[in-house]
C-alpha cells in the first residue's frame, strides 16, 4: 500500500512506493537516495546495492588515478607532489601517553642496563625455562605446552602434580631456570598464562583467547631445531618496553637464520597477537618487464608458512619479583575503570 500525499485543496493522493524515491518539487527533495534498507525485495535490494557498491568503486579509481596523476605532474615540473591523505585510525588518533618511549630519554636506557632482562640480554646467560600447567589440567594443555616447547629453545617440561606454585619457583631457581611459564586452563580450555622472571622476577599475568594449535591450522608448516628470530611490534611505552624485553628474555639472543624461523609479538591496541612462521625467498623471472640488456629481470618474491600456535594475549598484572599473591607489590594492574576511551593504551 503507498501512504498519502497532501495537494493544496486538501484532498490526497496515493502515492506508490515507486514515487518515494523522486523529487519533491513543492517542498523541496525529501528521499533522493534509495538506500536498500528500503527495498523489501530481496532480488532488487541485491541488485541496488550491487550498483551502489560498483559506483563507489569506480569513483574511487577516479581519485587515485587523478592522485597518480597529480604526483607525476609535479614531479615532471620539479614541483613538490600534494601530501597523500593519511586515513584517521584508532592507532594514530590515541590518547597522548607520557610514558611513550623517546629515543633521548637517559632515564629509559639507565633503568633498562639495570632491570632484571640485561644478563640474558647481554647473553651473559643462556635462557632455560620450565613449562608447566595449573592442578586441573585438560587435554588441550599439555597440547599448548608441546608446542611452546617446539617454540621456544631450552625450554622443558615438569608436570605439576599437587605441588603449590612457590615450591616450585624454588625448585626452578635450584636448577637455574631464568623463567617459568604457568598455563592456565578453564572449562578444558587454556585461558592465561603466567610468566616469572626468575630469580627475581617479575611476575606478568595475560589473558590468553584465540588459541589455534598446529593441527588445525590449514597446510601448516612443521618448525625445525634451529633458533628463531624474533619480531617485537608495537610496544611504545614505557609499561610495553618492559613487557616486550620479557618476552625477548624468553629466547636466545643468537637466532640462526638458516633455520629460517620467525616468532612475532604484535602489539595492537594491547592485545598481543603471537605468530609463528617459517619464510624462504623466491626468485621469479618475469618475461614481461625487461632490463636494459633485453634479459628478464629477476623479482624476489617472500613467501611464509604457519607453523602454529597461534594465540592472543592480553595483559592483566605485572608484580615486582616473583609470585606472591599476598605480599606482593604490583607494578600496573588493570581495571575497569581505567577503560575511559578506546583511544587509550597503555602498551
Amino acid at each position: 500500500m503507498g501512504f498519502k500525499r497532501k495537494r493544496g485543496d486538501g484532498e490526497g493522493e496515493e502515492m506508490d512506493g515507486e514515487d518515494r524515491g523522486r523529487p519533491n518539487f513543492n517542498g523541496g527533495e525529501k528521499r533522493n537516495v534509495i538506500l536498500p534498507s528500503m527495498i523489501k525485495n530481496k532480488d532488487k535490494r541485491s541488485k541496488v546495492y550491487a550498483k551502489q557498491k560498483h559506483e563507489k568503486k569506480l569513483e574511487k579509481q577516479k581519485k587515485i588515478k587523478a592522485r597518480d596523476a597529480a604526483e607525476k605532474r609535479a614531479l615532471e615540473l620539479g614541483e613538490e607532489p600534494p601530501q597523500k591523505m593519511i586515513p584517521k585510525t584508532i592507532e594514530n588518533t590515541r590518547e597522548s601517553d607520557e610514558t611513550v618511549c623517546r629515543p633521548d630519554d637517559e632515564e629509559l636506557f639507565a633503568d633498562i642496563d639495570a632491570d632484571e632482562f640485561n644478563p640474558v640480554l647481554r647473553r651473559e646467560i643462556i635462557p632455560k625455562i620450565l613449562i608447566t600447567t595449573c592442578r586441573f589440567n585438560s587435554t588441550r594443555g599439555p597440547a599448548l605446552i608441546s608446542e611452546l616447547i617446539s617454540v621456544i629453545p631450552n625450554s622443558h617440561y615438569k608436570k605439576r602434580g599437587t605441588y603449590d606454585l612457590k615450591k616450585i619457583v624454588e625448585y626452578a631457581t635450584k636448577k637455574d631456570f631464568t623463567s617459568l611459564i604457568v598455563v592456565h586452563t578453564n572449562r578444558r580450555e587454556p585461558n592465561a598464562l603466567l610468566i616469572i622472571g626468575l630469580p627475581n622476577g617479575p611476575t606478568a599475568h595475560f589473558k590468553l583467547s584465540n588459541l589455534v594449535l598446529r593441527k588445525d591450522i590449514k597446510n601448516h608448516g612443521n618448525p625445525t631445531s634451529h633458533e628463531p628470530e624474533l619480531v617485537l611490534n608495537n610496544f611504545t611505552t614505557r609499561l610495553g618496553n618492559r613487557v616486550g624485553r620479557f618476552f625477548q628474555s624468553l629466547f636466545p639472543q643468537e637466532p640462526n637464520f638458516r633455520g629460517r624461523r620467525v616468532v612475532t609479538f604484535h602489539n595492537q591496541r594491547d592485545f598481543i597477537f603471537f605468530r609463528h612462521h617459517r619464510y624462504i625467498f623466491e626468485e621469479k623471472k618475469q618475461s614481461s618487464t625487461k632490463g636494459k640488456d633485453g634479459a628478464p629481470i629477476e623479482r624476489v618474491k617472500a613467501r611464509l608458512q604457519e607453523c602454529g600456535p597461534r594465540f592472543t594475549l592480553k595483559l592483566v598484572t605485572l608484580q615486582h619479583g616473583t609470585f606472591d599473591t599476598k605480599g606482593g607489590e604490583f607494578e600496573w594492574v588493570h581495571k575497569p575503570e581505567m577503560d575511559t576511551s578506546r583511544r587509550r593504551f597503555f602498551l
